[in-house]
């Protein structure tokens, strides 16, 4: 099968092969994917800057993939030949908290992923595609839109009528303001760019603050909501930003630490947290049985994944590129 390897650390050693086509062993079903979604994950696997001391050589990278059932092994019960699956990224994180060797099991690093023509998943590592989604649609769920809805509801508990913030446009926010707006929340969105904001708009956000002509965005925030704060804030950004998002946050709110698009570590303030009981929960995806109570709420509320772009199989790395210039919504390889 055509797949893309990994031959070293850094995107110019993304490398398509040819390389055998797996066969499925016990428990296992064979995958013909049909297209992947990238993560800021992703290119950080690539990169090098993500447990690198884990990545085996010549990995298959890309942890979301959406794709046909084409074999089953011994023992599969859970789907046959011809459902249409997507991958769950923590492959073996099924409900409950997550084990300490949750990082040794995910898709895309260490284990292979799904940028090849066929992908082995364990038959408890799947999770069937909603109908009302074609594959590139679904493709963009496993992560993205299950860090969103794990951080919102799973975690964060989300009533309707409550407020959250969501910061950019990249595919965990966008996601994010399609769910909260569905399930009765009021969305604020925040972006350096107009016109971004006007389109978050169309998907349901209440409100909108460009950061750039307005700096203190969480002050801002406060004064949408009358003073009190949001109940919920999804970061996606990290480092010195983190103490924003605390100061936007309502007492006893939320703050989901998704991001590390400024930096992994984060100096952070601890007057305004301890005085604001401000409850911080750093956000890994989420279990199988979130992803499967996702997938009906997509299903239920005709929910459209907003996609930036579509690539051919063998632009991959210019799919990977893209990552870095400022996409609205979830980027698509296009495999099968």
């Amino acid at each position: 099968m055509k797949a893309f390897v990994l031959e070293d650390f850094g995107l110019k050693n993304l490398k398509q092969r040819t390389v055998p086509t797996p066969e499925p062993g016990p428990g296992q079903i064979l995958v013909k994917v049909s297209a992947v979604s990238l993560n800021f994950r992703d290119r950080a696997v690539a990169e090098g800057y993500y447990t690198p001391e884990k990545m085996p050589p010549n990995l298959i990278p890309v942890s979301d993939a959406a794709g046909t059932v084409s074999a089953v092994g011994p023992g599969v019960s859970r789907f046959s030949v011809g459902d249409r699956v997507m991958s769950h990224y923590a492959s073996r994180w099924l409900d409950g908290p997550p084990r300490r060797d949750l990082g040794d099991f995910t898709l895309g690093g260490p284990l292979d992923g799904g940028l090849a023509e066929y992908l082995l998943l364990d038959q408890d590592g799947a999770v069937a595609t909603p109908p009302s989604l074609s594959d590139e649609e679904a493709s963009t769920l496993p992560i993205a839109a299950l860090t969103a809805w794990f951080a919102l509801f799973e975690r964060g508990g989300l009533e309707p009528g409550q407020t959250v913030l969501v910061q950019g446009t990249g595919g965990v926010s966008v996601a994010a303001a399609q769910l909260a707006s569905a399930f009765g929340a009021r969305v604020i969105a925040t972006s350096s760019d107009d016109g971004k904001l006007a389109r978050m708009r169309e998907l349901g956000a209440a409100e909108v603050i460009n950061y750039r002509t307005t700096p203190d965005w969480a002050a801002a925030a406060v004064e949408l909501t009358g003073g009190n704060g949001v109940d919920q804030v999804l970061d996606v950004v990290g480092g010195s930003s983190l103490n924003r998002s605390v100061s936007a946050t309502r007492p006893n709110g939320h703050v989901a630490v998704i991001g590390f698009l400024e930096s992994m570590t984060a100096s952070l303030d601890l007057m305004p947290l301890l005085y604001g009981q401000t409850r911080v929960t750093g956000i890994a995806t989420g279990h199988r049985r979130a992803f499967e109570e996702l997938a009906a709420f997509v299903g239920v509320h005709g929910i459209k994944p907003v996609i930036d772009t579509v690539h051919a199989f063998d632009d991959a790395p210019l799919a990977f590129e893209r990552l870095g210039q400022g996409a609205f919504g979830k980027i698509v390889v296009r495999v099968g």
